[in-house]
């Protein structure tokens, strides 16, 4: 008797469904909204010493993104003594012609993005370009976006470079605005290290 009552209400219910609609009506599927992450090919460093010299290029360069090819990492040259470089990164993806300029892209969403310097060795550190020099430099919350930065080559040194960029990140965290990314949240959208730096 139960299983009769299941049923009927089972019955009752189809029909109440098919006379709300028109059998006409198109069933109509709405696919879930995807946000594709950018192909982040080719990262270079340009560092130009600011009293005259010769330039100072890290560049990583892997035009298969994730497939089983290592990227290519190369540094034109040394640092010359006691000098003063200002710094600035730029991002391409170069697996679409013609390449897409991914700078611009982070520059529009500073405030969600974040560069870190991390060295070894005895290399100076790498600091942000301040904001009275740079202000693009900072988000419009005066957080440090990072693209820019300061290497002061004061004694030799030898060491490594490593550059992440962080995404969706918490800026506020202790030190972070500093460049520290031992607190740092957020994705890492890529990482880079450059071996094998000099000072000379």
């Amino acid at each position: 008797m139960k299983n009769l009552k299941k049923l009927l209400f089972a019955f009752v219910a189809i029909l109440a469904i098919s006379s709300c609609s028109k059998k006409d009506d198109p069933i109509v599927v709405v696919p879930p909204v995807v946000n594709e992450e950018e192909v982040l090919t080719t990262i270079t460093l340009v560092f130009i010493p600011v009293d005259g010299g010769t330039n100072v290029t890290l560049k990583s360069k892997d035009l298969d993104g994730d497939g089983p090819g290592a990227p290519v990492v190369t540094i034109s040259g040394p640092f010359a003594l006691n000098k003063t470089y200002n710094g600035e990164v730029s991002v391409l993806n170069e697996s679409v012609t013609p390449a897409a300029n991914i700078s611009v892209e982070i520059l529009a969403e500073a405030v969600d993005h974040q560069f870190f310097y991390q060295k070894t060795g005895t290399l100076p550190m790498f600091t942000y370009t301040p904001l009275a020099t740079s202000p693009s430099n900072f988000d419009k919350n005066g957080k440090p976006l990072g693209v820019k930065t300061t290497f002061v080559t004061t004694t030799a040194a030898i060491g490594t470079l490593k550059v992440t960029l962080r995404h969706l990140g918490d800026k506020s965290l202790p030190n972070v605005a500093n460049g520290d990314i031992t607190n740092a949240t957020g994705a890492t959208d890529f990482e880079i290290l450059f071996t094998g730096l000099s000072i000379q």
